[in-house]
């Protein structure tokens, strides 16, 4: 029982993956919330190279270490080609074979902007074929039974990225609507225990009220903020919380491991550096 509490499923990011006691509990849905350009979304990136490489290596020794068994990429607005692109451009442009074989991609953009009013010419073919099969979506989907249906495909002992929740909140912001979305995010909450996988879901902050961003974390794991700070001279620093970590909070706070300042390098992806204690 102790051996399987001590168990990590490595972020990859070899500056933070000590400070977690090897990584996070699998089975835990993380938060991360970020300010545009604070870091979210290259935190979710360099973990993808990292863990790509690392399953291509074989592995590290750590017996504790949980390499996810699949790598999955699931996306609502962007292309496959541009993240591929996004990616590789901006930390290791030789991975890009890597990561064609080591990630899943899900393309979700035509539900996505089947629901709006983007032409369809914008997202996806124009034949006449397409076109029906996009209007009866249109009539009949659900965006959220579809992710659903996405995720349960997934292997077990996975690691999931759900690029951007922000296109999903923003769809569901009547009331009857975000009971449904908060009622979805509490049942992935549940199953992914069952499944033993990591997910990180990316929101953008400041485009929800504040008190729907606050209802979204109460049904994570844990929730990690990517936030600008002043630093003086007219420099802004990127800063990391953690606010809350089931299973890795106590640990960090006995250590006053809860704030973080970022780098984000073309060489070295994301890296945490000057550990700082919140006061």
């Amino acid at each position: 029982m102790q051996d399987h509490l001590r168990v990590r499923m490595p972020t990859g990011l070899s500056s933070l993956d000590p400070v977690l006691d090897g990584g996070i509990p699998p089975g835990s849905v993380v938060l991360l919330l970020g300010e545009i350009g604070a870091g979210n979304s290259e935190f979710a990136h360099s973990s993808i190279v990292s863990l790509s490489l690392l399953k291509a290596n074989g592995g590290g020794q750590n017996q504790h270490a949980l390499l996810p068994a699949e790598i999955a990429y699931i996306t609502f607005t962007k292309m496959r080609e541009d993240v591929l692109n996004d990616i590789t451009l901006s930390f290791n442009p030789g991975s890009y074979d890597l990561l064609q074989q080591e990630v899943v991609f899900d393309d979700l953009s035509e539900l996505y902007f089947d629901a709006s009013i983007v032409p369809p010419g914008w997202y996806g073919d124009g034949d006449i074929f397409s076109r029906l099969q996009k209007k009866q979506r249109k009539e009949n989907g659900d965006i959220l039974a579809d992710l659903s249906h996405v995720l349960s495909s997934k292997q077990q002992n996975s690691l999931i990225i759900l690029d951007s929740l922000t296109d999903i909140a923003t769809t569901y912001m009547n009331d009857a609507d975000w009971h449904t979305l908060i009622a979805f995010l509490r049942g992935l909450q549940r199953v992914a225990k069952r499944w033993n996988s990591t997910i990180y879901l990316l929101l953008t902050a400041g485009i929800l009220e504040e008190s729907k961003e606050i209802e979204i974390a109460d049904c994570t794991d844990a929730l990690i903020l990517f936030r600008w700070e002043d630093v003086g001279a007219q420099r802004r620093q990127r800063i990391m919380y953690f606010e809350k970590f089931q299973g890795v909070m106590p640990y960090l706070e006995e250590r006053d491991l809860v704030k973080f300042a970022v780098k984000i390098s073309a060489a070295n992806g994301f890296e945490v550096r000057n550990i700082r204690v919140v006061v």
